[in-house]
């Protein structure tokens, strides 16, 4: 069990690397101390309060990938129940506090889930903040009459 990746897996680079090739930024494996749990989003935008997991099939018991396994039934049927109920436990926490939960499959393609993303995060850049020129103290700006 120590081999299986907690965070870096193949599906949630992928979404990472096409959310910051379009100009988003975000925290990663971001630790949210709520006041009912502590919870770690795959992908945090904590300006707008987004939280982004990429959910393995197996590990989160996908209803259309997911498979039961057969060995060690006693052992990984209460297992994969248990990562369920502390999912919705994790969305109920997050909820209260004010954030938006996105939840995908790792089976999703990229593009739909860039989308679903976009669709609760909106722009890259928050209005009102466009990078300007300002004049700084004793430098004139370019467009003063007086300067050149």
């Amino acid at each position: 069990m120590k081999a299986n990746r907690r965070t870096n897996t193949k599906p949630e680079l992928a979404l990472r690397s096409a959310l910051h090739a379009m100009g988003y930024r975000y925290r990663k494996d971001f630790r949210l101390d709520l006041p009912a749990r502590r919870v770690r989003p795959d992908i945090a935008f904590t300006t707008r309060k987004v939280a982004v997991f990429v959910d393995g099939c197996f590990w989160h018991a996908c209803p259309e990938h997911g498979s039961k396994p057969k060995n060690n039934e006693w052992y990984w049927s209460p297992k994969l129940l248990k990562n369920q109920e502390r999912d919705r436990a994790a969305d109920a926490a997050l909820k209260d506090a004010g954030w938006t939960v996105v939840r995908l499959w790792e089976h999703v393609p990229v593009e739909n889930a860039v989308a679903a993303v976009i669709a609760a995060v909106g722009d890259p850049r928050p209005p009102g903040r466009v990078a300007t020129m300002k004049p700084h103290a004793g430098i004139p700006a370019l467009d003063d009459p007086g300067t050149g």
